[in-house]
């Protein structure tokens, strides 16, 4: 039963890949598992914990912060909430799996169809973020191990991507609203946090130019200079590019002194406190509420 407690944290800490000292400070700060007490008097896990654990470790694993990754299990909860077994017919892991073979076979129309039949179950987000944004790290991370060739990761990435801008431009964007871009920092190709933060951006009515994994920064320049945008956003979740990021703002700013510039990423929780410092302006957050208070603070600085 999903709700009789099972494993203790040394058995169920091996099963998820994390440290039970990282586990007892997941469940004190987010209170999301609910462990049960045996006749012993000793703490078991449900398997009901087991699959939050199993699906909170796999978005940290793609580019979520923990934080934001116990935000949208809260957000989807409707669904999350229900933690599918992993083989259930139509569960987000099984359309996921069947896609993935459609697109390494070449299959467009099959795969297309699929990800309507995926809409039609699950919310906008959910699809975004759990089927097409998941995939993306998956084939990324299999042409990086030589599993694929870069013939079936060019064109499943460009499908994926492809659908994605589809859903970002299909919602309406309020034009009195300032335009932004939305890009990964130097050297991240992790686009799932970003790709998060930009339908909040498009829930809102923002026009955001969404260009995904890094580009070189003359190019970066070359677009804002274009575009005019009032915002540039950028990720970074990895700590040997915090820095090339950070630079970058910098440059930025410089160049184009009206542009107000945002950072996000697991990397900007365990900057150094002199580089957190030198961050700090930039950052915008893990949660809705950080995010919309940032905006708004920025927001009102414009003339």
């Amino acid at each position: 039963m999903a709700h009789e407690g099972k494993y203790n944290i040394k058995a169920i800490s091996n099963m998820v890949g994390i440290q039970p000292g990282t586990l007892r400070a997941w469940e004190r700060r987010y209170q999301i598992l609910n462990p049960v007490r045996n006749d012993s008097g000793h703490r078991l896990y449900t398997e009901e914990d087991l699959r939050k654990l199993k699906w909170l470790t796999e978005k940290v694993s793609g580019g979520f912060t923990i934080s934001q990754a116990v935000s949208l299990l809260e957000t989807e909860s409707s669904t999350v909430g229900t933690f599918e077994e992993e083989g259930e017919v139509d569960s987000p892991q099984k359309i996921r799996d069947e896609l993935l073979t459609m697109l390494l076979s070449f299959e467009e129309g099959k795969a297309q169809d699929l990800i309507n039949h995926a809409f039609s179950l699950y919310s906008v987000e959910k699809v975004v973020i759990d089927i097409l944004g998941s995939l993306l790290v998956t084939v990324g991370d299999m042409w990086e191990k030589g599993q694929i060739t870069s013939a079936h990761e060019h064109y499943t990435t460009q499908v994926l991507k492809t659908r994605i801008s589809m859903i970002f431009y299909s919602l309406p964007s309020n034009g009195l609203l300032p335009k932004a871009i939305a890009v990964c920092g130097p050297n991240e190709t992790h686009e799932v946090g970003l790709l998060v933060f930009t339908l909040f951006l498009r829930r809102k009515g923002f026009e955001v130019i969404y260009l995904g994994s890094s580009i070189e920064d003359k190019d970066v320049e070359l677009i804002v200079k274009e575009v005019d945008p009032t915002f540039l956003f950028m990720s970074c979740t990895m700590l040997e590019n915090a820095e090339k990021t950070l630079n970058l703002t910098n440059q930025m700013i410089k160049k184009f002194p009206h542009l107000k510039v945002g950072l996000g990423g697991y990397v900007f929780d365990v900057l150094d406190s002199k580089r957190k410092g030198e961050a700090q302006p930039f950052i915008l957050g893990n949660t809705k509420e950080e995010w919309n208070s940032w905006l708004t603070k920025k927001l009102a600085e414009i003339d």
